[in-house]
């Protein structure tokens, strides 16, 4: 007996193997991956539009959601939906229509807030719209303080901006819990200028409108003390100085000395406005029993002519301990240094000291020369902490290393422990003849690098088997493989947190020490110097 097979009753046979086969081998497939939590495509199914894949959610800029997914060629556009709760997207707040060419989306929310978005696909082939894909994030605390005006602090207030108009109802100000309650004039301008502070103070100052937070901005008062003037000699006036003093330098540039200065006090030297630095050609010379010197906002230039005509002068340190004794802590915050031969600061062989501590902060450092010495340069002297945090340096230590401490006479393995510290720094064409950045040889040290951007380089690390493994953390090295290349010095100690980049940081100008980065990533990130990423 012939049987005549239907070709329609066939291949709608054919359809149901084939789609129950497909059922099983996606049944098995979810069995052994485990639990599939809300897959993205359950089945082929070529009526409707694939769900978007790779959805990612990123914080811009404070307050900005920045998603990303993977696109088709099949999609006409998607359908973006934000809501505040939670994933249920049972009350939309924002709906927005995306063409595949307009990614990554960028949509600006409130601050402290956690958002949910959901993304479809809308076919150019007539099929179904997708499933959604969502994702939740939150936003950050946002800041709408406009930078501080030049001259708008003083020994006691300081006027605060933000942009005209926008809501706000009193600042609080720390220390001291001092509050300037807003008026409606005061959010009409943008600004208010807070009152009863105290000289030579860091504050912090917060935003509220009613209790959400709407910025935060920090700042320092300026400091009463001694006046000097550009026509005054430096010199003299430092020597004439009691322990204690603070000299209050006004802006020029100081002719009336040059040269080497002699600190035998614990003294601050600081520029009036940190805006306006005045212009010093000087090189400080710490001498035993200085107690704690420090040195704000100066500009500190290692080249100068002696009379008008003369062949040009440079001196070779900034800062330089001239002989072993008893020091004080250096702090170092504000400056420009630049232009010295030799060394930033150093104690030569001969010197056998007890350093507390030496700190630069907030620092330009450029054009350091290290001709026959190091950058940080301590032979024979116990530093017992090195910090150098949210500074630039710039084309120093061309040929020598960047950090040198070593086994102090009589100190080193004797239960003290060096410290090194390395914090939001931008590094540029440093220790750039295959030299170290960190060469440690004190019995007992820490090596820590962090947030730091460093660039243009073949130096590395270090290679001493006496230097401590540097911990790193969010560094980022470009054109610098010698800090993550394993083997590119013989015994050289790289950074093996796992947490570093090699990206561009896309600097507006570096020929020019415009070291502004304009790479997003390295910009959420805070990596290297703060003023940059403004």
């Amino acid at each position: 007996m012939i049987t005549i097979i239907n070709p329609i009753t066939q291949y709608m046979k054919n359809r149901y193997i084939q789609k129950a086969l497909f059922s099983s081998l996606f049944a098995c497939a979810c069995m052994a991956c485990g639990d599939l939590a809300d897959p993205v495509m359950e089945e082929l199914d070529l009526d409707r539009a694939y769900t978007p894949t790779e959805l990612t959610a990123k914080i811009r800029n404070l307050t900005s959601i920045e998603l990303a997914w993977k696109t088709r060629s099949d999609v006409d556009h998607y359908v973006v939906e934000f809501s505040q709760d939670s994933l249920s997207f049972g009350s939309i707040i924002r709906t927005v229509t995306v063409e595949p060419n307009e990614l990554p989306l960028l949509e600006t929310f409130d601050s402290e807030t956690r958002y949910s978005a959901r993304v479809k696909a809308v076919s150019a082939i007539g099929a179904s719209d997708s499933k959604w894909a969502g994702i939740s994030i939150a936003t950050a605390m946002e800041n709408i303080f406009l930078p501080i005006e030049n001259g708008a602090i003083d020994q006691n207030s300081a006027r605060l901006r933000w942009p005209a108009n926008s809501m706000a109802t009193h600042i609080l100000v720390k220390p001291g819990d001092i509050r300037h309650d807003i008026t409606e004039a005061e959010v009409a301008a943008g600004a208010v200028t807070v009152t009863g502070l105290s000289e030579a103070t860091r504050y912090t100052a917060t935003l509220y409108n009613a209790t959400k937070q709407r910025g935060q901005i920090t700042f320092e008062t300026l400091v009463d003390g001694t006046p000097v003037h550009p026509e005054d000699d430096l010199s003299a006036v430092v020597a004439a100085a009691a322990s204690g003093d603070v000299l209050v330098l006004y802006p020029g540039e100081y002719k009336a000395y040059t040269g080497v200065i002699n600190i035998d006090k614990a003294i601050a030297i600081r520029g009036l406005y940190p805006y306006d630095k005045p212009v010093v050609h000087t090189q400080f010379a710490l001498q035993p029993g200085s107690g704690n010197v420090i040195v704000t906002d100066l500009s500190m230039d290692g080249k100068y002519l002696t009379t008008e005509g003369s062949p040009e002068t440079s001196l070779d340190y900034a800062f330089v301990y001239s002989a072993s004794g008893t020091y004080g802590t250096l702090t170092v915050k504000g400056c420009e240094i630049h232009d010295y031969t030799k060394s930033l600061a150093s104690g030569s062989s001969s010197v056998v000291t007890e350093i507390p501590g030496i700190t630069f902060d907030n620092c330009i450092v450029s054009d350091i020369l290290t001709v026959s010495a190091d950058f940080i340069d301590f032979r024979a002297a116990y530093v017992a902490n090195l910090t150098l945090t949210n500074s630039t340096f710039n084309y120093c230590a061309p040929g020598r290393d960047f950090v040198r401490l070593d086994a102090a006479a009589g100190l080193s393995g004797t239960g003290k422990t060096s410290a090194v510290l390395i914090d939001h720094c931008t590094l540029y064409g440093v220790s750039n003849t295959q030299d170290r950045i960190v060469y440690v040889r004190f019995a007992t040290n820490t090596l820590e690098i962090r947030n730091t951007l460093i660039a243009a380089t073949d130096g590395y690390y270090t290679n001493q088997s006496g230097s401590s493994q540097p911990t790193c953390s969010n560094n980022n090295y470009f054109n610098a493989a010698g800090f993550y290349t394993e083997a590119y010095v013989a015994g050289a100690k790289t950074d093996i947190s796992g947490t570093h980049t090699t990206l561009d940081p896309g600097f507006a100008n570096a020929a020019t020490g415009d070291f502004t980065i304009s790479n997003q990533a390295l910009i959420d990130r805070e990596v290297g110097d703060p003023r940059w990423r403004d």
